[in-house]
């Protein structure tokens, strides 16, 4: 059944303020990677000013035994770098070669909030590419292979209120082009009306790229914060294939109901282990996650919940 597509781990939340050093307010929304032996989370951490840092943690199962770094990875507030003054948010994280991961971040300042780059091949210090997107933008992900030689970012602008993922391509991660828009937001009572963006990095299957994808409704001037399903074609992932008119994965435990914000899942990063999505996800803006899913059902599921007649149109 499609409710039943994510299993939560039963050790939610895995981590909370109380594993991070420091003075925290909130710990959520962590990009993703497989480095060697370990899973490494790059936590969005929240302190009592209200800023954001990026800061590293490690386990050796992915489930247990979390290590927190001391020090942010991505520190905020630094003068040289003026589009990160409030913080550095929701990290997307892509291996793009052999020990080489490049991080789609949110750039947030008194300018914005806009999409920025960086690289690393150890999470113990990063390089700083700077804003790649100028604000108002973010929910950025590099997809994991080039396109015509060229990289491929998705990413969610914001102009007039309307908030529909966009993608734009690049020889060098730094210069970008070739804009267009690949999945609308459905307006009116959909789960998914109000607006969209990427969640974890997309993930190859012979059937195409998957997307989980959130969605916003509001209810009573309360957004609801839920979870989707898309397909984009492997060759050329401007093409829509598949997208679930229906969420597949939404807040129901406590955790995800109540806190910083109520009835909030949140994922930015995912890792595949045989026929097992294993997905990390913020709840409520208050903690970290796990959920998994066989990848054969989700990509049933996203064809399954597809409706041919609204993919033209991006939906």
């Amino acid at each position: 059944m499609i409710e039943d597509l994510f299993k939560r781990h039963p050790g939610n939340p895995l981590i909370t303020i109380h594993n991070v050093p420091g003075r925290a307010a909130a710990v959520y929304n962590p990009g993703v990677a497989q480095v060697g032996d370990e899973t490494v989370l790059l936590l969005r951490v929240e302190d009592r000013r209200g800023m954001s840092h990026l800061r590293v943690a490690r386990s050796k199962d992915g489930e247990h035994g979390w290590r927190v770094a001391p020090e942010p990875l991505l520190e905020e507030g630094l003068p040289e770098w003026p589009h990160e003054e409030w913080g550095c948010e929701d990290a997307r994280v892509t291996r793009i070669g052999e020990s080489e991961w490049v991080m789609a971040y949110t750039a947030y300042s008194r300018f914005g909030a806009a999409v920025a780059l960086a690289t690393t091949t150890d999470f113990e210090a990063a390089e700083r590419l700077g804003v790649v997107m100028p604000p108002n933008n973010k929910d950025a992900t590099v997809l994991p292979e080039q396109v015509d030689d060229e990289w491929m970012v998705l990413h969610r602008p914001a102009p007039g209120g309307q908030e529909h993922i966009w993608y734009a391509t690049s020889p060098d991660l730094t210069h970008w082009a070739n804009h267009g828009c690949v999945m609308l937001e459905r307006g009116g009572p959909w789960w998914d009306g109000l607006r969209i963006g990427m969640g974890a990095v997309p993930i190859r299957t012979d059937r195409g790229w998957l997307l989980i994808y959130h969605g916003v409704k509001e209810v009573l001037r309360r957004e609801i914060y839920r979870l989707g399903l898309a397909l984009l074609d492997l060759n050329n992932p401007r093409k829509l294939l598949a997208r679930t008119t229906e969420w597949v994965f939404g807040p129901r435990e406590d955790y995800e109901r109540y806190g910083q914000a109520p009835n909030v899942v949140y994922t930015c990063g995912a890792l595949v282990k045989g026929d097992e999505v294993w997905m990390y996800y913020g709840a409520a803006d208050t903690s970290v996650c796990l959920a998994k899913a066989r990848l054969s059902d989700l990509v049933e599921a996203a064809q399954a919940l597809s409706d041919p007649n609204m993919l033209a149109a991006g939906m």
